[in-house]
């Protein structure tokens, strides 16, 4: 299995892992639509931050129980009314419904220019 990672909500940043280039490596915050934050320092790359797996929040947030069902939900779904969990560098950052873009480099494999 590869790292999971995303561009965050608010500055369209790669959340980078720690296994990698330690200078891409920020505070990540995660939020629901519930007004909960969790907060990571350190991601290592698997979907967790802080103490909430990424994918088990998005099925919570959606009435299902599973990190399979969360993954299906942001990997195979096309639905409109699907409610995701954002990730900002901003913890006054405003939730709003906006599904986190994937990082195309894993938060790992990054090109030496970048």
């Amino acid at each position: 299995m590869g790292f999971f990672s995303w561009k965050t909500n608010d500055t369209n940043r790669s959340i980078g892992n720690i296994y990698g280039d330690l200078n891409k490596v920020f505070t990540v915050y995660m939020k629901d639509n519930d007004g909960n934050t969790w907060i990571e320092n350190g991601y290592e790359g698997y979907g967790v931050i802080g103490d909430k797996d990424y994918f088990v929040l998005l099925a919570e947030m959606n009435n299902l129980s599973t990190r399979e069902e969360g993954l299906r939900l942001y990997y195979d779904n096309d639905d409109e009314n699907t409610v995701f969990p954002i990730l900002v560098e901003d913890m006054d950052y405003e939730w709003k419904n906006e599904k986190p873009e994937t990082c195309e480099y894993q938060g790992y494999f990054y090109p030496e220019d970048s």
